[in-house]
């Protein structure tokens, strides 16, 4: 067993101090990550009335030092909560994120192997996604590299990578 938590002899369990804090500091720190969410994202978490009171009190506050002490007092609140169903709401915006991230760079990686590429990786293009337009995307294509040699604004580039998100390339 930790050293933070102690067993008696009759089985009560004891709490450390220190593992008081921490446990406090963690409650913190997801009050904290509630107050910088939009407001229509509290309702999926299913709060008491006096949380979501306390969450709308948020958005008023823009003193520094009161909004530390505000945090303190959500964090509070939130321990009478159930903080495991909000760490699993925050774990799946994360994860949320995550995929919106990789999913943004592996359309820039195949926008850069079509500006520079050949029609190889075009035709691998659309093996992946044969619904795609393949006079649309050599126009696209055509007009990028030419923006590039001339070193104009990418407004075509754009254009293509606005193509392959609506794509859905997975």
């Amino acid at each position: 067993m930790s050293d933070d938590i102690e067993q008696y002899e009759d089985d009560e369990l004891v709490i450390s101090r220190s593992e008081i804090k921490r446990q406090m500091h963690a409650l913190q720190t997801l009050a904290a990550r509630l107050a910088e969410l939009k407001p229509a994202q509290w309702e999926q978490f299913n709060f008491t009335e006096s949380m979501m009171e306390a969450l709308r009190e948020t958005l008023r506050i823009k003193s520094h030092n009161a909004l530390q002490r505000h945090t303190k007092r959500l964090a509070k609140l939130l321990s009478k909560e159930d903080t495991e169903q909000v760490e699993l709401l925050f774990s799946r915006m994360d994860d949320r994120a995550l995929q919106d991230s990789k999913r943004f760079h592996r359309i820039e990686q195949w926008r850069d192997r079509l500006l520079t590429g050949d029609d190889k990786t075009l035709s691998d293009l659309l093996d992946i996604c044969p619904k795609a337009d393949r006079q649309h995307l050599r126009q696209l294509i055509r007009s990028g590299k030419k923006e590039q040699e001339l070193s104009k604004p990418p407004a075509a580039q754009r254009k293509l990578f606005k193509y392959l998100r609506e794509l859905d390339l997975e």
